[in-house]
């Protein structure tokens, strides 16, 4: 298993075997999802079809579209008070 050292400066190397795996090159940005006992790396890409599962596992329970559109609805009534 690939394995890396953090520097001082909270830096680290992702080893080759992540890099290619990732389809990762220099410049390119990584965001740190939480999951269940860690974090998972997750390449930041233009294609909007790299975004399928992205956000899975960010919320508990799922909220309906209706529910959505009440918070909406919510937030802006209060900021007019």
């Amino acid at each position: 298993m690939p394995t890396s050292t953090l520097t001082s400066k909270g830096q680290i190397t992702l080893p080759l075997a992540v890099r290619r795996a990732l389809v990762l090159e220099a410049g390119d940005k990584v965001d740190f999802v939480e999951v269940p006992g860690g974090y998972k790396l997750v390449p930041l890409r233009t294609d909007i079809r790299a975004l399928k599962g992205r956000f899975a596992g960010r919320v508990e329970q799922p909220v309906s579209l209706d529910e959505m559109d009440e918070a909406i609805a919510d937030a802006t009534a209060a900021r007019q008070k």
